[in-house]
C-alpha cells in the first residue's frame, strides 16, 4: 500500500470521527495536508495521537500569505508517528482581524515553545497557552518580524545613536 494511500485512511477516519474537522484535504508530491477549522484543532490533534499513533509533534508553524490575503495567516502542524513512520500536515488559516487558535499544548507539550514562536513572529495567539509571550524578539520589539508588514529592505528598529 502507498505512503498517501495509509494517510487518506487516517483523514477518513478523521472525517468518520466528525466530518467537521476535515475542511479541506491537498495531496501533492505525496504529502497530504489536512485544513481543520481553528475550532477543531485541538480535537482533531488528539485524535490523531490516541487513536492514530500520530504521537510526536514534530513542528508546528506559521506563515504570512500577505496583507491582501484574506485570510492571511496559516498555522501549520506537522504530525509524525514513531510506530508506523507516518507524516500527517495539518493547517489552520486565520484572519488578520482574527489571528486566535486554541492551543495544542494539553496534546503534546512541545507544543508550548513551537506556538510561542509562531506568537511572536508571526503575532498568532494560542488562546488557552500556559505561557504565551516573546520568546526571540525583544519583549518591547514593536510588531511580529516575520510579517510581510515590513519593507522589502527592511529597516532598523533601534537606533545607534
Amino acid at each position: 500500500m502507498s505512503d498517501t494511500k495509509i494517510l487518506h485512511e487516517y483523514v477518513e477516519r478523521l472525517k468518520e470521527a466528525n466530518p467537521a474537522w476535515v475542511a479541506d484535504l491537498k495531496d501533492t508530491y505525496g504529502e497530504v495536508t489536512v485544513t481543520v477549522s481553528r475550532e477543531s484543532i485541538a480535537d482533531a490533534c488528539r485524535f490523531l495521537k490516541t487513536e492514530n499513533g500520530f504521537d510526536m509533534l514534530a513542528d508546528l508553524n506559521g506563515a504570512d500569505r500577505g496583507p491582501e490575503e484574506d485570510p492571511r495567516f496559516e498555522v501549520v502542524y506537522h504530525l509524525f508517528s514513531t510506530k508506523h513512520f507516518n507524516r500527517l500536515r495539518l493547517k489552520v488559516l486565520l484572519s488578520e482581524d482574527d489571528p486566535h487558535v486554541s492551543t495544542v499544548t494539553s496534546v503534546w507539550k512541545t507544543a508550548n515553545w513551537h506556538e510561542r514562536e509562531t506568537f511572536d513572529m508571526f503575532g498568532v495567539i494560542f488562546d488557552g497557552h500556559p505561557d504565551l509571550r516573546r520568546i526571540l524578539l525583544p519583549s518591547d520589539f514593536d510588531g511580529h518580524a516575520l510579517r510581510k508588514d515590513y519593507p522589502l529592505r527592511g529597516y532598523e528598529p533601534y537606533s545607534l545613536t
